[in-house]
């Protein structure tokens, strides 16, 4: 009996050292697993510094400097920061920019300051018949170059509000980089302060053109680069992006994604367009039923004269309402759409190309009929290529799992994008 008592009792040791054998592997295991899923990856490497030229250093300075208004307090960097793709209202939430003064608004949504040195003069271009304004700055076209782009704000009332260059120019003579003007332009160049403030401009478009602004780092151009691939939604949103008889985006929002360089695609021709956009009934000089935004045709710039090689049936009436087709880079970010930010939200840009013809009245309220355009502009609004070709009775062009894949695709485009790390590779256990 003694015997066999000893029997289990050995049996039972054996048994209780092997569980804790089996449990000590295991929570080696364990233990190896939370490792794995707790540890950090390691951090991404830092961007390198961006080395600037003294001119470009100057720029930088400028855009940055809050002291350049009247009042002070707003400078070129409160309409363009990155976090908003360089384009947002300082602080507006009507689509269009606050100025530096108390309420005063102006009539068109900020432009995003990236990709500028893209954009070539305006001018007239004629193929195959077919006559487009094309190129230069602001929505208008109206500033041939960067360097007179980026002065306009300063004199603007409806921005930055000085009265005159002269005014401008003593604020930067008083500023902590004023010593930058006088080594990049001369000792006397503050006693010459039309000189000056032209050379202002040449600065801010030397620092707009460095990779701070147009780095083409998104993940659309890693994708162009070969270094990583476009999530399922992401696809299929870029080939309904590029469906000629669908979406069509690309057609006017141009780019080779097979060229392996991101340059190749800016998503924008630089024509000009009138796409029916709804009136923006927040802007105060919307107010007025009879006051209209027309783009080339005015208010913010003169009528332009027509080229020597535009046919001679073509007038400027034609292109009256139409206004400059921006870049898609970084549009996700950005916090209104369109020229007069009738829009706050991507999906619903989506969703107005997917339906102005199906559902108009959405749109434009009880009459269906376009309400940013006086009738005798009307026929200035595309409707001879998709999607603006569609049939009423052919309903929407996309579904809503189409939109979210647009809108997916679109987002690729914001850039600073980081490639994730490699998964760390444990040794096995012994």
């Amino acid at each position: 009996m003694k015997t066999l008592v000893s029997k289990q009792r050995s049996a039972r040791r054996d048994v209780a050292q092997l569980v804790t054998a089996c449990c000590a592997a295991m929570c080696l295991t364990w233990s190896a697993m939370a490792i794995a899923q707790t540890v950090p990856p390691p951090p991404a490497p830092s961007p390198k510094p961006l080395l600037l030229t003294r001119l470009q250093t100057l720029g930088q300075q400028l855009v940055s400097d809050r002291n350049l208004s009247e009042p002070a307090g707003t400078a070129c960097v409160s309409c363009h920061t990155a976090q908003t793709g360089f384009a947002n209202n300082h602080g507006s939430l009507i689509g269009v920019a606050l100025g530096s003064r108390p309420g005063a608004v102006g009539l068109r949504n900020a432009m995003s300051q990236a990709y500028q040195s893209f954009v070539p003069p305006f001018h007239f271009r004629v193929v195959d018949g077919d006559t487009d304004a094309v190129g230069g700055h602001f929505w208008d076209g109206r500033a041939d170059t960067m360097a007179l782009q980026a002065l306009g704000p300063f004199l603007a009332s409806a921005e930055m509000n000085n009265p005159n260059a002269v005014a401008v120019v003593k604020k930067v003579a008083k500023s902590g980089y004023a010593n930058l003007m006088r080594e990049e332009f001369g000792s006397k160049i503050f006693d010459k302060p039309d000189l000056a403030f032209q050379n202002m401009g040449v600065a801010i478009a030397a620092f707009e053109a460095t990779s701070a602004l147009q780095p083409f780092s998104s993940k659309y151009d890693m994708v162009v680069q070969g270094k990583t691939k476009l999530a399922a939604n992401e696809e299929r949103g870029m080939q309904l992006f590029m469906d000629t008889k669908r979406a069509n985006c690309a057609s006017c929002h141009l780019m080779k994604p097979t060229s392996g360089k991101p340059e190749d695609s800016l998503f924008t021709d630089f024509a000009y367009y009138a796409t029916g956009i709804p009136r923006n009934k927040l802007i105060p000089d919307n107010a007025n039923p009879g006051f209209y935004d027309l783009g080339l045709c005015g208010p913010k710039r003169t009528r332009p004269a027509l080229g020597a090689n535009v046919p001679g049936n073509i007038s400027i009436e034609k292109f009256c309402g139409t206004f400059r087709m921006v870049s898609l880079r970084n549009v996700a970010n950005r916090q209104a759409f369109m020229h007069n930010g009738f829009f706050k939200d991507l999906h619903d840009v989506v969703a107005f190309y997917s339906t102005r013809n199906s559902d108009p009245k959405r749109w434009y309220g009880s009459t269906g009929i376009p309400n940013d355009l006086p009738v005798a502009y009307q026929t200035n609004i595309v409707n001879d290529r998709a999607p603006f070709d569609r049939p009423k009775s052919a309903g929407p062009l996309l579904n809503q799992g189409e939109i979210q894949d647009i809108v997916a695709f679109l987002g690729t485009l914001s850039d600073g994008y980081v490639l994730p790390p490699r998964a760390p590779i444990l040794s096995s256990l012994r």
